[in-house]
Formats: C-alpha cells, structure tokens, sequence
C-alpha cells in the first residue's frame, strides 16, 4: 500500500507492506541523489537490519554507516554533533541522502541532523518499531532532548519517502510493543472512533501480532496521521490534539531519567490523567474515561504515576513542555471517543488534585 502526504513544501509516499526491500530499491534507482548516502542506525537494530539495508543501498550509493548507542538518553544536542561531525567528515553533499534505519529516536536525531547539515540533505525514513511505524516518522517533527525538557530543540522537515515494513515488527521486544501501541490507541480516542472499536474487539490478536491486524493499525495510524498533518504541517491549529496525553507523558519520562519509561509507557499514563481531568471537568462521560483506561490496562500498559513521583516536580517540567504559550500549560481534552479539544487557562488545584489522584 502506499499513502500519499501531501504538505506545502512537499508531497511524498509512505510505503506499508510485509517487506519494503524492493520498494527502497526502486525509490532510489530513481531520486535524483549524489552517488554518497548515509545510513544513520543504533546499536540493537544495526545486528538485525543493517547489512540487508546496507545491500540495498550499495545497489546505487556507496554507504557510511553511523550507529549510535541504543536509548532515548543519547537523544541529545552531543549525539547531534557527532552525526553532523560523521557527516561533514565524509564529504556528503546537499544530494547524498539521509537514511534514518530504527524507532523514533533515530529518526528524531537523525531527521534533525538531515535538517541542519547544510542547510538540508535528503532524509528517509525506515522505522522499525511500532511507534516509529504508526506515528513518528509521519509528519516531519525533528528534534533532540535538553536538559529542561523533551524535544525542545528541533525543526519540521519532511522526508523524501518512508518505508514501512512490518517483517521489521517481528523481532521488536514485547515491552516495545506494548508501548507503541498507547500510541496507536491515540489516534482513536482523539480522531477515530472505528479503530478504537477495532482495538478494542481485537486485544489478543493484536498482543500476538497477528498480521493482518498488524497491517491494519498501522495503515490506519498512519492514515489518521497523514489527515492532520496534511491540515496543519507545524502544529498551529488541528496538530495539537496529536499531543492528547503528552504533556503529562514528557515530564515522567524526564524525571525518570527516560529510563523508568518507555515513551508509550508515558503517553498511557498521561492519557488516564488527561481523560480523567475531562471526567472531572464534566467534558466527558466517566464511561468515556474507564474505557480508555481499561483498553491500556488490555495490553499491561501503565495507568499510574509512580507514588515515588514528586507532584511539584512532575508539574514543574510541564511548565517547560514546549507546548506552553504564555506560562499558560495546554491540554488536550477528550470529549468523547472520537473527539477531543484543546484548553488552557485550567486551574492549578485541579491539575495537582488530578495528578494525585492518578498516583499508584
């Protein structure tokens, strides 16, 4: 299958099947690139992966090939500066293309490498995750972690293509899985109904990864994805539901040193205590609030915040989210299965009570 995602400063196609090999290799006996290509990878995905897209690529480019170290902590500023060094190091020019091979921190860093050096390279992406699949190489959002917060440095640059291939999904970890799959049952609560239906009727096929049921969420994902970015490309208006439990989800992952969460694991908890202020702010049903949180509870995903947790803290590094305009922290709010809303202007007891109230 292939999905068109059309922007404004570009159109291209993600391509979803078993195996992308020979869609890769077609793409690129075709662009128009320099005979010079990086692949950009980690530490556990290159032993699985990296020589069979490696033979791809020399079918057209010679290849350097980065690997970094595995974890969202090396998402930093440093790990940046090594990959632009590796880069300039081996005389890449603005047609030698980027192929960004792993989850969503390698396409994140890598992405925003193939967005600074000079001034932009081009930029593939291979996912090889669930999450990395289903959302995050669609739509263009580049970045690295700092100190004060998660993707406060980054850019918007769209690929030149995706290549998503399910055969990649098989040797994913089970803990991996579980936790892309917060992000999967995001795109029905803030957008899509049916596919939370679907997620909910299909629970044990999709925790055995049945394939047909794989290539649906992810198809569906994505789909969802494309339709909001394609409205809004730079998160002024519509993008911002895509945010539906992260504001919470990012200050956890921070104060755990992003090694107590995965960023799924983050996203479930958050949408508990996101659906759990709509409840409480009368926006939606409690019926609403329990089926969310009993569709995580489905695949073992988190729904609370660890007691150890600091409330001041957690809410502390909010106050740095990047979505935060004018002091003022913004939430995405659900109204029902299918809808949510954006507010702001919420008050603080309410938020600290709702947070307490979400502690394991």
């Amino acid at each position: 299958m292939i999905i068109d995602v059309h922007t404004l400063v570009k159109t291209y196609n993600v391509f979803v099947g078993e195996d992308i090999s020979e869609e890769l290799l077609s793409f690129i006996e075709k662009a128009n690139y320099s005979n010079k290509s990086t692949l950009v990878t980690n530490s556990t995905v290159y032993p699985l992966y990296g020589k069979r897209i490696e033979e791809v690529l020399k079918n057209r480019f010679e290849v350097f090939t980065y690997i970094m170290p595995d974890g969202e902590e090396y998402k930093n500023i440093y790990e940046f500066i090594k990959i632009i060094d590796f880069l300039a190091e081996n005389n890449l020019d603005r047609k030698s293309p980027l192929f960004a091979l792993g989850g969503g921190v390698v396409g994140d860093i890598a992405g925003f490498a193939a967005a600074a050096f000079l001034r932009g390279i081009p930029l593939i992406h291979i996912p090889t995750t669930l999450l990395a699949q289903a959302d995050s190489s669609i739509g263009g959002k580049v970045a690295v972690n700092h100190k004060k917060g998660k993707n406060l440095i980054g850019a918007f640059y769209q690929p030149d293509a995706v290549f998503s291939g399910i055969d990649f999904l098989h040797t994913l970890p089970d803990r991996e899985w579980k936790a892309a799959l917060a992000e999967v049952v995001k795109y029905g609560i803030i957008q899509d109904e049916g596919l939370f239906k679907y997620i909910e009727q299909n629970t044990e096929k999709i925790l055995h990864r049945d394939r047909q049921t794989t290539l649906y969420i992810v198809k569906r994902s994505i789909l969802n994805k494309t339709n909001i970015v394609q409205k809004d490309e730079k998160e002024k208006d519509v993008r911002q539901i895509l945010n539906f439990g992260h504001t919470l989800a990012h200050a956890l992952e921070k104060i755990g040193g992003y090694k107590t969460y995965r960023h799924g694991e983050a996203v479930a908890v958050g949408m508990v205590f996101a659906s759990l202020l709509s409840w409480k702010l009368n926006i939606c049903k409690k019926q609403v609030y329990e089926r969310i949180k009993n569709v995580l509870r489905s695949f073992s995903l988190p729904v609370h915040v660890p007691s150890e947790f600091k409330t001041n803290d957690i809410y502390d590094v909010m106050r740095w989210d990047k979505k935060v305009v004018s002091d003022k922290l913004r939430f995405v709010l659900t109204e029902n299965i299918g809808k949510v809303r954006i507010a702001t202007d919420l008050e603080l007891q309410m938020i600290v009570e709702t947070i307490n109230e979400v502690k394991g």
